[in-house]
């Protein structure tokens, strides 16, 4: 009943030592950096290492993603169906990309090729490490003995309950990556304005609010988290940091003071998602009452843009 392989990709920002003990398969996503460099990136960051990747950003050496496509969904899933596993696959939001689609469609061709397999592609409606707690809590109720089917609606029924909450300390890659106006980015860096963003229930990433300051930024994500999160006792709370390790040990010491719960992880984000974002992203995600943040702070984002 349970001998089905649970698979996610290269948004998941996940430890990779997280990933084996869980028995989680990710699919490596295609990075082109503007010098012309080309690579996969995994988890485990064999191919390019996330310090060297953000120092080529901050040179200006930009990067492009790539969608894993219908084709490469096909071949991957072939092979772990030709080892006999069903596949549940937990994939970056269709809001933000068009390889939800891709994933389904290549399931339900391979459904067809091989009658009575299940192959199940989950939107997560989620990024970065966000995805990656979905993946992890799908390997959790696995080793619970969850059906494949089981497991697929408990992560419809509950992914829209995964709180994401983001910030940035440079506006100007996501003025890049078409997220705020360049008017936006350049008089929110002059006033030291830091966005606080969400991923809504479609997915989207959205700006939800503004503070002054990076420690400002830092406490606004442990006050959302306190005002949505539920059973906090019962759960382990994961932090994403792109290059900037000294702020997210400083949040994870503030959540542990702050809000009762078993650990807080810290993961890394990898250049899918930080090519998007830059190096100051840093994230913090959580179960709770919904997804859209409580705020009491004037959106000055949304006035400037």
């Amino acid at each position: 009943m349970n001998n089905y392989q649970i698979i996610t990709d290269a948004t998941c920002d996940m430890n990779q030592e997280i990933l084996d003990q869980k028995d989680i398969l990710v699919m490596p996503m295609e990075i082109v950096m503007d010098d012309g460099q080309i690579f996969q990136h995994y988890p485990d960051f064999r191919n390019f290492s996330a310090d060297d990747f953000y120092e080529e950003l901050k040179k200006g050496n930009l990067a492009h993603t790539s969608q894993i496509t219908p084709a490469q969904y096909l071949s991957f899933f072939t092979s772990i169906l030709e080892e006999g596993k069903d596949i549940l696959y937990v994939c970056f939001s269709s809001g933000m990309s068009n390889m939800a689609a891709n994933a389904k469609n290549a399931a339900a061709e391979l459904e067809e090729r091989y009658p009575g397999r299940n192959v199940i592609a989950v939107d997560s409606l989620g990024a970065c490490g966000g995805e990656g707690v979905l993946a992890v809590r799908a390997a959790e109720n696995r080793e619970n003995g969850m059906s494949i089917q089981e497991n697929a609606e408990w992560l419809e029924n509950n992914k829209l309950n995964l709180a994401h909450y983001f910030s940035v300390d440079d506006l100007m890659y996501l003025h890049k990556g078409g997220r705020v106006s360049a008017a936006t980015a350049i008089v929110g860096s002059a006033l030291d304005v830091k966005p606080m963003m969400y991923v809504d229930d479609e997915g989207k990433l959205l700006v939800n609010s503004t503070v002054r300051g990076r420690k400002a930024s830092l406490k606004k994500l442990i006050a959302f988290t306190q005002k949505s999160i539920i059973d906090s006792e019962n759960q382990i709370l994961y932090i994403s940091g792109a290059e900037c390790r000294e702020d997210a040990e400083w949040l994870r010491k503030k959540v542990l003071e702050k809000i009762p719960c078993k650990d807080v992880i810290i993961t890394t984000v990898g250049p899918v998602i930080g090519t998007h974002t830059g190096p100051s992203l840093i994230c913090l995600f959580s179960f709770g009452t919904g997804r859209k943040p409580v705020s009491d702070i004037a959106g000055v984002i949304r006035r400037l843009q």
